[in-house]
């Protein structure tokens, strides 16, 4: 979910060129397979485009290809030290991290929950603020040319 909805925020800014997103899981029990239905389901309530998204476990080299690795919640942070430590540069961080006096700090597993449209509302917000940190930090422009 958090990756269709941060693909569609970079887009609307018109930043796909300078911005580029991937998703993957700890585990990989789920490699290949689309997102969930309740996720598809919910993308699609509100137009946002799932397309090419498949499930994929984080490998190492993610470390070396991003500059930010985000995770939804403590468990997911404490996995992904065990995989590879950070190398300087790199910000790993929780999504609601970036999200000034968030409700939540951890995004809770809607497969878990069911509540795909609360887990919806923590992504968005967090992928707004997370985007609006990724512009200010590499000095991006949008398609309206402000850097806001």
């Amino acid at each position: 979910m958090a990756e269709a909805i941060f693909r569609e925020l970079v887009r609307k800014e018109g930043l796909e060129t300078e911005i580029a997103a991937d998703s993957a899981g700890i585990g990989d029990w789920h490699t290949g397979n689309l997102p969930h239905e309740g996720t598809r389901a919910i993308l699609d309530e509100r137009s946002i485009s799932y397309q090419g998204i498949t499930a994929r476990q984080v490998r190492p080299a993610d470390w070396d290809d991003y500059q930010y690795i985000i995770a939804m919640d403590e468990n997911n942070i404490h996995d992904l030290d065990l995989i590879r430590e950070t190398p300087q540069g790199l910000k790993v961080a929780r999504l609601m991290d970036y999200v000034k006096d968030a409700d939540e700090v951890n995004i809770p597993d809607p497969y878990f929950t069911g509540n795909f449209d609360y887990v919806y509302e923590l992504i968005y917000q967090g992928c707004n603020q997370l985007l609006d940190h990724i512009k200010l930090d590499h000095h991006l422009k949008t398609r309206s040319g402000l850097n806001e």
